[in-house]
């Protein structure tokens, strides 16, 4: 009999904006629900904490520039992160999508946590394409 996979944590990253034509009351009513949602989940052990991110912010280049940010489209904002603790990325977005604002134009991209030292033999993220 084997064992279960331990679980593993994953990043969400709350993206995009609220959409225009909904209301205030709606979106207000929406984050109370979050916060609800939230508290349930950290409660329960199935998220660690997260934040949301302030307007502000800067870019640093290989250059040594530091310049005012960030600059991304309004698709490519980010709102806010949490952790989600899960045996699987799957059951990771099966939490992630119960998230109470997601009817109201955001979205949420879901990333495993890599434990493992970083290298440049090995291929990640920051590996240039061949």
């Amino acid at each position: 009999m084997s064992e279960p996979e331990p679980p593993s944590e994953y990043l969400v990253l709350s993206r995009g904006q609220w959409t225009q034509e909904v209301s205030r009351e709606d979106i207000e009513a929406a984050i109370g629900k979050f916060y609800d949602w939230y508290s349930r989940n950290l409660d329960a052990g199935r998220m660690r904490p997260g934040s949301r991110l302030s307007t502000e912010g800067a870019t640093v280049s290989k250059f040594g520039i530091i310049t005012d940010g960030p600059f991304g489209e309004s698709k490519e904002v980010i709102g806010g992160y949490w952790i989600i603790v899960a045996r699987s990325l799957r059951e990771a977005a099966e939490v992630a999508a119960q998230n109470p604002c997601l009817p109201y134009g955001l979205t949420f991209e879901i990333r495993p946590l890599e434990a493992a030292r970083a290298s440049a033999y090995n291929v990640t993220n920051e590996t240039p394409a061949a």
